[in-house]
């Protein structure tokens, strides 16, 4: 996966202006000693609770990654320089999957000081110390032969603590080995979900146990006939394995009761008829669904949302909801009651496209919002009766629309969606009246009817997966546009370092600030 531009500049020059981070952080200032010197000898010591003995040695591969050194966890501190030292509290938290909430954010906030004998972070949790390693990483520069992170002082914590990405697998299949290092990009930008479209008309990418033709037959097929391909038991579980080492939890979708193609292909039983639909490749939306009168529709919903709950690592399972165009609002409410239940008494917590406002979704549900043409008034609605809410605004944060007039890939019918549209929003805007603490967080998409390739996925997400990182991390006081595309081109040397296809949109000069 090549990547569009290298760019060179000012960060072998040493620190001036605002310290380079993407997301910005809540307090960032250069220190006036030397850098800290990333050559052999450099270790990581944990001060905290030995449960968190892994997490240290994950910081250490990120900070040797991007120094290009080997650097080991070491069990006591021997005075000497090249430490870096990582401090828990004596009660944090292992790297878990926590819910969004206070508990959330308190374990995510991290501090760093660099001086040119050790490095120093604190943390609330182990999220937290995985935050200061992305950061760490971010300012890693070769300055006179050598390799250093110059001194700084950083405080940092979220703004929300769902800060996501949605990935359609289902239009076109993308496995594990591209998913990882769409992981990877997401723990650089302090991302903590990745939530994976799985099911569509299209095709089914989720071996079920108790329903092998659902991955067996409809797991083949694709957009434009296109290869399919799924996702064993096994590849799930290494997948959210994967990605909780990295501090994000993996939110899996079955879509329903629409975008079921896929599953009336393979099993026709769920239609009226009894014969099972024909496959479809193409990219129309809203004519597939179940129907809540037949008696194999209640058996399929439990089966498959018991098996998908199961392999869940995390607190919830998505249950889609959404363009169900051919169904009427009392059994779209019913068929979404039944999934629901199926997912709370899982011991889940159910997540929906905002369509499923209105049905009776359990406890500590969210709602996740995508089109802004439809009144919010059933979104309000739900919120004010207990739900989160969960802002995806597909003008801003849809990442399969087109940069412009002139992209090759992608969509347009939610409009154009350029790097400052992606950035320049207020989450507390989008739906008025509903109050900030009922704003769960904010989620990317990225739909692949159009994307075949993993540098057509991340040429994509890239940079504009940074924009709306940044809006759902720091606090609104610390942006602005001018400063966030005065740092982004730096992250952009990473990303092609790295191999990463990116989209050098006008809006930024890339070399400038690299």
């Amino acid at each position: 996966m090549a990547g569009a531009v290298s760019g060179v500049g000012s960060a072998e020059r040493g620190p001036a202006g605002p310290v380079p981070i993407v997301p910005a952080p809540v307090r960032a200032e250069w220190q006036p000693a030397g850098p800290f010197s990333l050559v052999t000898g450099v270790r990581v010591l944990l001060d905290g609770p030995p449960g968190a003995v892994q997490v240290a040695a994950r910081v250490a591969d990120v900070i040797g990654a991007a120094a290009g050194i080997e650097v080991p966890v070491v069990t006591s501190d021997d005075g000497g320089p090249g430490l870096v030292v990582l401090r828990l509290p004596a009660d944090a938290p292992g790297l878990g999957l926590h819910r969004v909430g206070a508990d959330r954010l308190a374990v995510e906030q991290y501090g760093v000081d660099v001086g040119p004998e050790r490095i120093v972070v604190t943390a609330g949790g182990c999220e937290g110390l995985l935050h200061a390693a992305a950061s760490l990483a971010q300012l890693v520069v070769r300055a006179d032969g050598g390799v250093v992170v110059p001194a700084v002082l950083i405080e940092d914590a979220p703004r929300f603590g769902w800060r996501g990405l949605s990935v359609d697998v289902a239009r076109h299949f993308f496995g594990p080995e591209v998913l990882h290092v769409v992981i990877d990009a997401m723990a650089q930008l302090k991302l903590t979900v990745l939530h994976l479209h799985l099911t569509d008309d299209q095709g089914w990418r989720l071996e079920i146990p108790s329903r092998p033709l659902l991955a067996g037959l409809s797991g083949s097929t694709a957009v434009d006939g296109d290869p399919g391909g799924w996702f064993t038991v096994e590849d799930f579980a290494g997948l959210t394995a994967y990605a909780a080492e990295r501090g994000i939890v993996v939110v899996p979708e079955i879509d329903l009761p629409g975008h079921v193609n896929a599953a009336l292909h393979a099993y026709g039983e769920l239609t009226p008829s009894g014969a099972p639909e024909p496959e479809f490749t193409g990219i129309d939306v809203g004519f597939s669904r179940l129907h809540v009168g037949l008696p194999a529709t209640e058996p399929f919903l439990r089966d498959v949302l018991a098996d998908v709950a199961a392999m869940t690592q995390g607190p919830y399972v998505h249950i889609g909801g959404d363009e169900v165009l051919t169904m009427d609002a009392a059994e779209h409410r019913a068929l979404v009651g039944l999934a629901a239940a199926r997912g709370v008494a899982a011991g889940k917590t159910v997540v929906g496209w905002q369509e499923v406002a209105g049905a009776d979704l359990g406890p500590g549900a969210i709602v996740q919002l995508w089109d802004q043409r439809e009144d919010p008034a059933r979104v309000v609605a739900a919120v004010e009766a207990g739900a989160g809410l969960l802002l995806s605004p597909a003008r801003r944060v849809y990442l399969d629309m087109k940069y412009d007039e002139s992209s090759a890939l992608g969509l347009d019918w939610a409009g154009t969606t350029g790097l400052r549209d992606a950035y320049d929003w207020d989450p507390l805007t989008v739906v008025p009246g509903v109050p900030a603490e009922r704003i769960v967080g904010i989620e990317a998409a990225v739909w692949t009817e159009t994307l075949r390739t993993a540098d057509d996925l991340f040429s994509m997400l890239l940079p504009r997966l940074a924009a709306v990182a940044e809006v759902a991390w720091s606090a609104p006081e610390r942006i602005g546009w001018d400063g966030f595309a005065a740092r982004v081109p730096r992250l952009a040397r990473r990303w092609s370092d790295a191999g990463l296809a990116w989209h050098p949109v006008d809006e930024v000069e890339w070399r400038a600030g690299a």
